[in-house]
């Protein structure tokens, strides 16, 4: 193991090469700058966007901030009446949802008999017909459920250059990591997508459940706020009572698909989370990082295929993840969805990691040291090696990390 003296002694070399590297394209840079998320700021929005473009992503913050109402087709569950509140301009957030199941001896089972494997909270209530009134309430986690995962809302922050990469690229880069170490190497997970009836490869969402931006937003607007929407038109059975729809007070489609489209564009031209300062112990940190096997999942740098925004463009992003799926060990939620195992987990990107103050998928570490040693099966020979590390390369390695 190269000593931290010797690594910090080299630094300052590589601190201008490191500095240049950092803005060659969208992503982490140097520097705040202006326009990132934060308490009360608007969502950053793509460079050198067209008038139109500007147009149209402000008709999606006003889609992404739309309070929906029982008339509007909130419901009959739902977790929240809004993206915002989950995505504060866009951002990750420490709001949770809960996921449950159950393990049998012939594989995962998502209850959905019992309305899983996502729980809505929340229900809108009374609703009287003539024949009767029905009680929408929030679901509960079922005694017949053992398995439970809780899950954090993950940032929007430049997803739309990870919904402008090929599916190429993706296969590509599976091969590449099968080819470097088969035993640290991630699988693509492949999903229908509902707006093409084709196959697409998965990218979003903490199995990488969800193939595009498209599906993401109406997928979202169907499990967590009950509007229905040309690609998701049936609603969400409360605790599994398909039965209890009869009384849904708005059983037309709710969204025509204007405001899924304009949620898609928000995202899609959505800026990137910008980095921080970085130091020379940084720079050294991300040396270490890539020496203990770390960069070999968290993929430093991604390049998008040809786009119509020119931002996203046949652009060099650095979203430090493969998105694929790696086998966590433990640290895997125990929920099965498509190929995903319960073991496993799409590489969660590290972009704007210095926006958050609680980690992992269910926000369960409160620092980044505690969220490393918790990593396991695929990602352990890293951890093991980040354990080995000397007290001054620790700090250096999330030194690195704090300044994405």
């Amino acid at each position: 193991m190269t000593s931290s003296r010797a690594l910090l002694a080299g630094a300052a070399a590589l601190l201008v090469v490191a500095h240049v590297a950092a803005q060659q394209g969208p992503g982490p840079g140097p520097g705040p700058g202006p326009g990132g998320p934060g308490p009360g700021g608007p969502p950053p929005m793509l460079p050198d966007l067209t008038v139109a473009e500007r147009q149209a992503f402000m008709v999606g913050v006003r889609a992404f901030n739309r309070v929906y109402t029982t008339a509007d087709g909130l419901g009959p569950v739902f977790n929240d009446d809004a993206c915002a509140p989950c995505h504060p301009a866009g951002g990750a957030s420490n709001r949770l949802v809960t996921r449950f199941g159950r393990n049998t001896t012939e594989g995962f089972d998502p209850l959905g008999h019992f309305g899983g494997s996502l729980v809505q909270e929340r229900g809108i209530g009374a609703i009287t017909t003539a024949d009767r009134t029905h009680d929408f309430r929030g679901e509960i986690v079922p005694a017949e459920a053992n398995v439970v995962a809780r899950r954090r809302s993950q940032s929007l922050l430049g997803l739309g250059f990870v919904d402008a990469v090929p599916d190429e690229t993706w296969l590509s880069i599976a091969e590449q990591e099968a080819a470097a170490d088969p035993s640290t190497a991630g699988r693509v997970q492949l999903m229908f997508d509902p707006n093409t009836g084709g196959t697409r490869v998965g990218k979003f969402g903490w199995k990488a459940q969800v193939p595009t931006l498209r599906a993401f937003a109406a997928d979202a607007m169907l499990n967590e706020m009950g509007i229905t929407s040309p690609g998701f038109r049936d609603e969400v059975c409360p605790q599994g009572d398909c039965l209890a729809l009869g009384f849904n007070p708005t059983p037309a489609l709710n969204d025509d698909g204007r405001d899924g489209s304009a949620m898609t564009d928000f995202m899609t031209m959505l800026g990137p989370p910008l980095r921080g300062v970085v130091s020379e112990e940084a720079v050294a940190g991300e040396l270490l990082f890539e020496q203990i096997g770390c960069a070999s999942c968290h993929r430093p740098a991604i390049q998008t295929g040809p786009h119509a925004i020119r931002a996203l463009d046949r652009a060099v992003f650095r979203p430090y993840s493969d998105f694929l799926l790696h086998d966590m060990g433990n640290l895997g939620d125990g929920i099965a969805q498509g190929i995903a195992s319960g073991r496993e987990m799409r590489t969660a990107p590290l972009w704007g990691l210095r926006l958050l103050n609680r980690y992992l998928h269910d926000g369960s570490a409160q620092t980044l040291d505690e969220a490393i040693r918790r990593h396991g099966g695929q990602s352990r020979a890293a951890r093991d090696r980040f354990g080995a590390l000397n007290e001054s390369e620790r700090a250096a390695l999330l030194a690195f990390l704090g300044s994405l």
